[in-house]
């Protein structure tokens, strides 16, 4: 029986090891930098595409971008732009980026149609060159909560002149029209592209990006702090080269979603609570673990509330007290209202100006609603099953159960007729014929075995007639417990659970 279980032990450490070198393997995959580009000797503009909410994703793959060899050897970089909005502190550090690149940077926004709202406008702001296509627009940058609500007039007006500090300190450096940049803030005012051309917010409408590229040629363009000199460019026929996310940044992005961020920590929280019902199942175990760290690396992405995710891990510990006392159905329904209210709280509810104008960040109400019920009425339903399971029919092998028949037990909760009894060191169900009870410690006779039920008799003149009557009736080899002393049937009860250990 030692060398089984080590055997099964080794065979579940086995089975961890070959997990894990799977997911440091993918890992190392998603890490790895993509093939670089063979060195050209031509010139090429190098072309950035932000055609996303500004986020630490993006913010993060602009500044890899503006670091890289592409970009050092790029006679201009072009940010392709075309964004609803996005984070203050993402903005401001790709604001940072472009002012500290090496090479010069233009902002276009466009195709047709795009617009730079919201942080795209802080960032159209900040380039060398500004740009916009026909039927383009810029502004609509006024301060709002993180769920899109207007914010309390005291907090308002202090995020709104913190963005219009920036604002104006990005026109100084650029020589743009301050006052007219400070109306997207002051009075959420947009621009189309000829409006602002008039505006002097941006220096040029160009229709696409070879036309863009005929226009620049020639110019003389700010790099990182030499905004008075500057390097003139050229950009006659110049080749454009493309950069674009990579694996990981690509996978982040995705991650970065509220709504998958809060299922991905939902769905691990439940896997880990299958788990421990069933322990030693793994894959449940596994799986849960993984989508824990991936739900809360995509948490990591947003402006979140850490009293969100502690609400979320307090859900998950009631589901684990449910798996503990299953039937009850209390906890269950107390995990699933804090996770509720985890998920309510976790990204974009306390209205803080971390989303000036964007999209509303958060979990949608309908999924969380969604996820808690069903999580919840999961667990409960797991935890019922389970308790079922414990209480009805289990095998018991024939040679355990002769074994058993007719050995003395010593009752453990008061049997009127059902209860409790102690054989050989553990608990069982049993049961006394109908209109008998035993009070606690009372000993009895162990007529019968189902599954984990015990049918018993209590000790009293004639009790081994109706011990050899049941057996019987139920052993296909009927014996007759020998009477004898309680001190001799006291041993048969640990030879008996003996013989109960091998035949199991």
């Amino acid at each position: 029986m030692r060398g089984s279980g080590r055997t099964a032990s080794g065979r579940w450490w086995r089975r961890i090891g070959a997990t894990l070198v799977v997911l440091v393997g993918v890992g190392l995959l998603l890490g790895a930098p993509t093939e670089a580009q063979a060195p050209e000797t031509e010139p090429y503009a190098l072309l950035v595409e932000l055609d996303h909410p500004i986020d630490s994703v993006t913010a993060r793959f602009l500044s890899r971008t503006l670091d890289s060899e592409d970009a050092e050897n790029a006679e201009v970089v072009i940010i392709r732009l075309d964004t609803p909005g996005g984070l203050v502190d993402a903005m401001r550090d790709m604001v940072g980026d472009i002012f500290s690149a090496p090479r010069p940077v233009v902002v276009f926004v466009a195709p047709e149609g795009a617009r730079a709202a919201s942080a795209g406008t802080f960032i159209t702001a900040a380039a060398g060159v500004a740009a916009m296509a026909p039927a383009t627009n810029i502004g609509a940058a006024a301060v709002v909560g993180g769920g899109g609500e207007d914010l309390p007039d005291t907090l308002a007006e202090k995020a709104t002149q913190d963005a219009v500090a920036l604002l104006r300190s990005i026109a100084e450096r650029r020589d743009r029209n301050a006052e007219a940049l400070e109306e997207t803030v002051l009075d959420a005012r947009a621009f189309s592209a000829q409006e602002a051309l008039d505006a002097d917010i941006i220096d040029l409408i160009a229709d696409n990006v070879p036309d863009l590229l005929g226009q620049l040629d020639g110019m003389t363009m700010p790099v990182g702090d030499d905004d008075t000199t500057g390097i003139t460019v050229d950009t006659d026929d110049l080749q454009v080269r493309s950069a674009e996310l990579n694996l990981v940044e690509r996978f982040l992005s995705f991650l970065a979603n509220p709504n998958i961020a809060f299922l991905l920590v939902s769905l691990g929280g439940l896997a880990i609570v299958v788990e421990l019902f069933n322990f030693g199942m793994i894959i449940p175990g596994v799986l849960g673990v993984v989508m824990l760290i991936l739900g809360f690396t995509g948490v990591g992405q947003l402006p979140f509330s850490w009293g969100g995710v502690a609400l979320i891990i307090l859900a998950m510990v009631f589901f684990v007290a449910e798996a503990q006392a299953p039937g009850l159905g209390v906890f269950g329904a107390l995990g699933a209202i804090t996770l509720i209210l985890g998920g309510l709280f976790l990204v974009g509810f306390f209205g803080t100006p971390e989303v000036p104008g964007s999209p509303q960040v958060r979990v949608s109400r309908w999924l969380l609603a969604g996820t808690g019920i069903a999580v919840g009425t999961a667990v409960v339903w797991l935890a019922w099953e389970f308790r079922r399971a414990r209480r009805g029919p289990g095998y018991t092998s024939a040679v355990a159960r002769e074994a058993m028949i007719g050995q003395v037990a010593t009752v453990s909760r008061r049997l009127d007729p059902t209860g409790e009894v102690r054989f050989a060191g553990e608990f069982w169900e049993a049961t006394l014929p109908s209109g008998q009870h035993a009070d606690q410690g009372t000993p009895v006779w162990i007529v019968d075995v189902h599954g984990y039920q015990l049918t018993v008799v209590p000790i009293e003149d004639g009790a081994e007639a109706s011990i050899a009557g049941v057996a019987s009736r139920n052993c296909s080899t009927p014996t007759a417990p020998a009477a004898g002393p309680p001190d001799q049937r006291e041993e048969g009860g640990e030879d008996g659970d003996h013989q109960l250990r091998q035949g199991l």
